[in-house]
């Protein structure tokens, strides 16, 4: 059961302030030998894993899970800051300046003039980005890529109106890509035709999830699990008859695909 429902966390340490976590820091990157080498450079791989580990334990309900990952992914900030500090760059008092000032600005409608805009369309008026992309992270992840395109597009009105445009589009997409896949042998046309409608479809389908107030990575996600829950519930009920699931023909995984979807609707 997830703490959130009422059980008790695991007792915590002595409250500590963000000001002990960075001398902490401040020390280990003195007095520990591993500590002290690390850049910003070897550091990244830390941030990105610790940032998917705090994920996971939103997704898994459990607060002190959360609590303990979201310690992991805040020791990564006071190291970056405290090496930047280090550099003359900047410090961790900076970083949290620059945080305030960035919140104040996306929120006129709390600390400024009291109009409400919409956090894009403010961004597009500063002009700050030449071009649609300008400030997304290279390695941003595909959906999570084409979910922030549309909306920084969506900023200064290029969208929908409702989610009946984007679902008469992912229509369109369909109906294109099935033009270029045989409709008796199942065989491609024009293969690279075919990835260009592909990735066409998918945007599309981004774009009904960003209109429905959907993520469509947060959507993928769900299914993957579900489909992973699904076929290990496939495995076990044909090891109950004796079988192995490479070994049955498609019709025989079907028959257990069936029997799982038949069993959860029971459930």
């Amino acid at each position: 059961m997830s703490t959130s429902e009422g059980s008790a966390l695991p007792a915590a340490p002595a409250p500590r302030s963000l000001d002990d976590a960075l001398a902490l820091m401040k020390d280990l990157r003195v007095r520990c030998d591993w500590d002290r080498v690390q850049t910003h450079a070897s550091l990244r791989p830390y941030l990105i894993e610790e940032a998917h580990e705090v994920d996971d334990a939103i997704a898994g309900g459990d607060d002190a899970v959360l609590r303990d990952e979201l310690g992991d992914l805040l020791l990564q900030v006071l190291f970056h800051s405290v090496v930047a500090e280090e550099r003359g760059a900047f410090s961790m008092q900076d970083v949290a300046g620059a945080l305030i000032a960035k919140m104040h600005a996306r929120h006129p409608h709390l600390y400024g003039d009291g109009i409400k805009r919409s956090w894009e369309s403010m961004k597009a008026q500063k002009a700050k980005r030449s071009t649609l992309e300008d400030g997304l992270p290279s390695g941003m992840p595909s959906l999570h890529r084409a979910h922030r395109l549309q909306d920084r597009a969506a900023g200064v009105g290029f969208d929908w109106d409702n989610a009946l445009g984007p679902l008469a589009k992912v229509r369109e997409e369909v109906e294109e890509v099935a033009q270029l896949i045989d409709p008796e042998t199942g065989a491609v046309h024009d293969a690279d035709a075919l990835e260009a409608e592909l990735g066409d479809l998918l945007f599309a389908v981004v774009n009904l999830c960003r209109k429905t107030g959907v993520h469509g990575a947060l959507a993928l996600d769900r299914t993957n699990a579900k489909f992973v829950r699904r076929y290990a519930t496939m495995e076990r009920l044909a090891a109950a008859d004796g079988k192995s699931l490479p070994d049955l023909s498609l019709e025989e995984q079907d028959f257990y695909w069936d029997a799982v979807k038949r069993g959860e609707k029971v459930d």
